[in-house]
């Protein structure tokens, strides 16, 4: 199997799946003496792992993380970061349903045609229980660059919608964890987690878009032409799992303006009056806030029966059992965080061969 390293100078390299004993993974290319709050790495895990509400899968995993390398006195060394997390609480009976059947929408038939063998349990290395790697890796990452603050935050349940840009909301970490839905705003909060539990008692699931928002990103960052800014968030935000769309700046709904509504014109000091190309222009950061959506599609395990095939072919009705997330919304905001650090991090390090870059100092 490729495509399991992500990145170029700042590079992660994970394994794992999600019924095996662990997950894991190593970093290369991160510079030495960079001090390191641990517990800052487990509490992005933390946000991640199932069992922390109601409306998300009741798997009980601590999600521990153990570094084995590269890490002295709190302080990176310079040498490769490695690093394991063991699974606790995986119940592989709970899929045996599935040995020989293929779950709609899952990746359970393409994992198969292309591997020959696939490991149903959990749904192997598809399972977004991989993500455990990424957040450690991108929890890292965000102290390499910390002075860029990465804010994600659920906008969107179903049918249920901030109506709020961005800039009107309260982003601080106090008002996202102030909810199991992790949506800044109360009142939309309590309506989508309604929805959310009023989906999961029917067997059901739902989808919706999370919003990121990068501050304080310095003018510079990215390269142009085949390796652009946008262009790898996009990658990144789409290799998450669930991800079915990804727009930056006015997206989808900047094709409705004309260019004179929507270009962006400049003040004197260089930055913009307004912001419709999301911080960058021409695959490189602008100064401004970049910011985009993405949209996360209802998962595909439910708990109602649904016509199928099975590996002979043969139509059947199976039903999902075991536990899993009736939305996973709220626990991908830490895992998109987490790959946009990973992104920015690389392109840090590639701005500092710059020669004439006005971040390298």
């Amino acid at each position: 199997m490729a495509g399991n390293i992500f990145g170029n100078l700042f590079r992660v390299s994970t394994f794992g799946e999600s019924h095996g004993t662990a997950l894991g993974g190593i970093i290369d290319g991160c510079p030495s003496g960079i001090e390191l709050n641990l517990k800052e790495i487990q509490y992005e895990l933390n946000r991640r792992k199932p069992g922390q509400s109601s409306i998300v899968s009741q798997r009980n995993e601590p999600d521990k993380v153990n570094f084995l390398s590269g890490i002295f006195e709190n302080k990176t060394t310079g040498t490769p970061i490695g690093f394991i997390i063991y699974n606790k609480d995986h119940k592989s009976d709970d899929y045996n349903h599935i040995k020989e059947v293929y779950r709609p929408s899952h990746s359970d038939l393409t994992y198969e045609k292309k591997y020959g063998i696939r490991d149903y349990r959990g749904g192997g290395r598809s399972s977004a229980r991989e993500t455990t790697c990424r957040v450690v890796a991108g929890a890292i990452a965000k102290q390499l660059i910390k002075d860029i603050k990465i804010t994600s935050y659920v906008s969107s349940v179903g049918d249920i919608s901030i109506n709020k840009s961005y800039q009107e909301l309260d982003l601080s970490r106090k008002s996202i964890e102030n909810n199991p839905i992790r949506c800044p705003d109360p009142d939309t909060a309590e309506k989508m987690i309604y929805e959310i539990k009023k989906i999961k008692n029917k067997g059901d699931t739902i989808g919706g878009i999370i919003t990121c928002v990068i501050k304080n990103i310095p003018i510079g960052i990215g390269e142009p032409v085949f390796d652009k800014l946008h262009a790898e968030l996009g990658k990144a935000m789409l290799s998450i799992n669930a991800v079915k769309g990804f727009e930056y700046g006015s997206g989808f709904s900047g094709t409705k303006l004309t260019g004179s509504q929507h270009n962006d014109l400049f003040k004197k000091d260089g930055t913009t009056k307004t912001n419709l190309s999301g911080g960058i222009q021409g695959g490189i950061s602008n100064g401004m806030d970049i910011y985009f959506r993405i949209a996360l599609k209802p998962i595909a395990t439910i708990m109602q029966k649904q016509k199928t095939i099975d590996k002979h072919g043969n139509f059947i009705l199976m039903e999902g059992k075991g536990r899993h997330d009736p939305c996973v919304l709220p626990r991908a905001i830490p895992i998109v965080e987490s790959m946009s650090a990973l992104v920015l991090a690389d392109y840090w390090m590639y701005s500092k061969l710059s020669k004439h870059s006005s971040i390298t100092n």
